[in-house]
Parts: C-alpha cells; structure tokens; sequence
C-alpha cells in the first residue's frame, strides 16, 4: 500500500452528478446491486439510484469524498426521516421487477443508536492505494464519538478493508436467490 495521503472534505451538491457516476462504476459489477438492478439499463439505472441515495444522504447525513470526487463515503444517523414519496416512486421505478425481492430481503437490524455506513465507492483505477480506508476512517471520524456504526456488504474484499479498519462482523445472511451479505459493526465486539 503507498504512502499517498488524501484530502477529503464533504461533498459539495454541485458533485453530486459525478460522485453518482463514480458510484455505478464501482459497483457495476458488485453482486449486491447486480441482483437488485434489472439488468436492462443496468448502468443508467444504477446512476441515477447512486444519485437519489447520494441526495438524501447530503441531506440528512454525511457525505465525504476526495479532491477529485474518485472515492465517496456516505453515512446516515439513527432513524434519517422517510425520504419523500416522490423518491420512494423513482427508486421503485428504477428497481423494476426487482423491487419485490429488494424489499423482501432482510438482514439483521443495526444496533439500536447506530450510524449506518450506506455507500463506499472507490473508482476502480484508484483502488488499492488506501483511499478506501482512508474514507472508512474519516467516515467513523465523522460519527460522535463511542457511537456504532454499521454496515452491509455483499463482496467479501470489503470484509477485509472493514476489518483493517476496525469493524467486526455481526452476522452472515444467504438470500434467497441473491447474493450473500455480511453485516459488520465498528467498533467490533471484543
């Protein structure tokens, strides 16, 4: 891993387009968003979901990102209000015949007070220089102190970076016809 520090700050409205576009390219081929997107339109849908959750995220939580937007971190509170109903639509439209096995999959609950670490993205040609555990840490940092935050994950080298980063994993859950997620919580049970 190089030495090569980065500079992040929270993520201005006026980045919103391109942090969601860095998104759908980071998780194009993430076994999470490949069960929950249809597959026609896969890239054009999985931008705009990015952007939507991105949106409320810069609302109601935290949104931080480097310089050049080539990695997002976004984190909400315990209970964020219910997004509007005109999102609600659009993500229901955008998840199409999916909708009903997205909704229908349930992992374990975060613990009560908990933060929720909601998106990570790293631009594929970035990664693996310490961006990623970069905004990981800067995202704990960005939660009050002693309070938990939790995570779900379905691609097991996210284990290993949220491990590295002082997570520990809470449970493991096979959906039904889907992908595996692990749920993961900082600071790990000792």
């Amino acid at each position: 891993m190089s030495s090569t520090v980065f500079t992040l700050r929270p993520l201005p409205a006026a980045a919103l387009d391109d942090a969601a576009a860095l998104l759908a390219v980071a998780f194009a081929d993430y076994p999470w968003t490949r069960w929950a997107v249809p597959a026609q339109d896969y890239a054009d849908r999985l931008t705009r979901l990015q952007r939507l959750y991105l949106q409320y995220a810069l609302e109601n939580g935290v949104v931080l990102a480097d310089a050049d937007v080539s990695g997002v971190v976004a984190l909400l509170p315990p209970n964020p209000p219910e997004p509007p109903s005109s999102m609600q639509d659009e993500v229901a439209a955008l998840h199409g015949d999916r909708l009903a096995a997205v909704f229908g999959a349930t992992t374990p609950p975060p613990p009560a007070g908990a933060w929720t670490l909601e998106t990570l993205g790293v631009d594929p040609r970035r990664r693996g220089r310490g961006l990623g555990a970069t905004l990981v840490r800067a995202a704990l940092d960005a939660v009050p102190a002693g309070v938990p935050v939790a995570l779900d994950t379905s691609d097991p080298r996210n284990v290993r970076l949220y491990e590295r980063c002082g997570f520990g994993v809470t449970e493991t859950t096979d959906l039904p016809d889907g992908p595996t997620v692990v749920s993961m919580v900082s600071p790990a049970a000792t």
